[in-house]
C-alpha cells in the first residue's frame, strides 16, 4: 500500500466521468491531467475508487485508462463499483482496475487517513 511521506494512506474517490463542473471535454482533460500528475509527481494514492458515472473512466474507450493502469503499476489499488458497472451495462467493458462492491469502498474509506473527493 502506498502512503505519502507522512505515512498517511490516501484514497481518491471519483464519482463522475471527469473532474470539475465544466464542459464534458474540459472535465476529461482535467481528470487526465490530475491522474498523470499523481504518477509523475510520485503522489500515488493507496486507492482510487470509481463509482456512479466515474466507472466509465475504467472502461473501453476511456481516455484515461493508460493513466489508471500506470497508477496501478505504481501500487495504487483501483476499485470499480460492480453495481455501477452493471447499471451502465459496462461489466464486460472494464479494461483496468478491480471490480469491487460498495463494502470494498466502505472498507477503503475506513482504512485510509485521508479521502479526496473529485
Amino acid at each position: 500500500m502506498i502512503t505519502n511521506n507522512l505515512g498517511n494512506k490516501i484514497a481518491v474517490m471519483i464519482n463522475r466521468e471527469g473532474m470539475g463542473e465544466g464542459s464534458p471535454e474540459l472535465s476529461i482533460i482535467l481528470v487526465k491531467n490530475y491522474l498523470t500528475l499523481l504518477k509523475s509527481e510520485n503522489r500515488v494514492p493507496a486507492y482510487i475508487c470509481l463509482y456512479a458515472d466515474g466507472v466509465k473512466l475504467a472502461c473501453e474507450g476511456s481516455p484515461v485508462c493508460m493513466e489508471l493502469k500506470a497508477l496501478e503499476e505504481s501500487g495504487c489499488k483501483v476499485i470499480i463499483c460492480k453495481t455501477c458497472l452493471i447499471f451502465y451495462n459496462l461489466l464486460e467493458k472494464l479494461v483496468c482496475g478491480t471490480v469491487g462492491t460498495m463494502l470494498d469502498i466502505i472498507d477503503v474509506q475506513h482504512n485510509t487517513t485521508k479521502i479526496i473527493n473529485l
